[in-house]
C-alpha cells in the first residue's frame, strides 16, 4: 500500500482528499501546519506528498525545497494562487505538479495515480541490470567476462563468450545462423556463417556434460539454435 502525506491547513479539504485517497487504496497521514508537515515529510516513509502552498509557520515553497533536498518522491503542490509566477516557482523548486484550487477529488486521485505510476517506472529504469546469468550449473559473469561450469572456471575466446552470453540472455528463442553471425561478427567481418556452427560446437565442448546430447544449446533443424532453460 502506498503511503501519502497531505500537508493542508484547511481541515475540511484535507479530510476530503484523505477520504478519496483511502477509498482508492492509499494509506494517508495529514498535517495542518507547515512546521509539523515538514518534520513528518522529512522523517516519515512516504511515496508521495500533497503540499498546500499557503501554510502557517512554514510555507509550501520552503517545505518543497527542503523535501527535495532529502527525498526523491513525487510532490503535488496545490494552491488557490493562480498566478503563473507561483506555478513556475513551485515547479522550479522541484514540485512534480501544481494543481489550482478548487479541483475535484477525482482529478486529484487521477494525478496521484499517474505520478506514482511514473515514479515506479522511473525506479524500474534505474534498477541495476544483473551482471550474472545463472542457469543450472552454468554461471556467466558479464562484468568480468568469466564463465563457470559446475563451479569450475572455463576459458572462452572473445567471440565464444559473446555468442554464449547472447544466447543465454535470450533463452528459448531460436536464432538462425545469419542472425547470430550478424549480431556477433557483423556482416562486414571477414568470414561466413559457417563460423557460427564451429563456435557452437566449441561452446558445447566447454559447457555441456555430453556435447552430443546438449542440455543448454539445442539445434533446431532448418531454423538455427536455441539456448534452453
Amino acid at each position: 500500500m502506498k503511503n501519502i502525506l497531505i500537508i493542508e491547513d484547511e481541515t475540511s479539504i484535507a479530510e476530503l482528499e484523505r477520504d478519496y485517497l483511502e477509498i482508492n487504496g492509499y494509506q494517508v497521514d495529514m498535517e495542518h501546519s507547515g512546521d509539523e508537515g515538514l518534520k513528518k515529510a522529512l522523517t516519515g516513509n512516504y511515496d508521495l506528498i500533497i503540499l498546500d502552498l499557503m501554510l502557517p509557520k512554514v510555507d509550501g515553497f520552503e517545505i518543497c525545497r527542503k523535501i527535495r533536498d532529502k527525498h526523491d518522491i513525487p510532490i503535488l503542490m496545490v494552491s488557490a494562487k493562480k498566478e503563473e509566477i507561483d506555478k513556475i516557482r513551485g515547479l522550479g523548486l522541484g514540485a512534480d505538479d501544481y494543481i489550482i484550487k478548487p479541483f475535484s477529488p477525482g482529478e486529484l486521485v487521477a494525478r496521484v495515480k499517474a505520478h506514482l505510476s511514473r515514479y515506479d517506472r522511473l525506479l524500474g529504469s534505474r534498477a541495476p541490470q544483473t551482471e550474472e546469468i545463472r542457469i543450472r550449473g552454468l554461471l556467466i559473469d558479464k562484468s568480468s567476462r568469466r564463465v563457470f561450469v559446475n563451479n569450475q572456471e572455463v576459458t572462452f575466446t572473445t567471440r565464444e563468450f559473446d555468442l554464449l552470453t547472447f544466447l543465454a540472455s535470450n533463452p528459448n528463442r531460436v536464432f538462425s545462423k545469419d542472425q547470430l553471425f550478424e549480431h556477433i561478427w557483423g556482416y562486414d567481418s571477414v568470414g561466413d556463417i559457417a563460423t557460427v556452427t564451429v563456435h557452437i560446437h566449441k561452446l558445447r565442448d566447454k559447457i555441456e556434460q555430453d556435447p552430443s546430447n546438449p542440455q543448454y544449446i539445442d539445434t533446431i533443424w532448418g531454423a538455427g539454435y536455441r539456448f534452453k532453460i
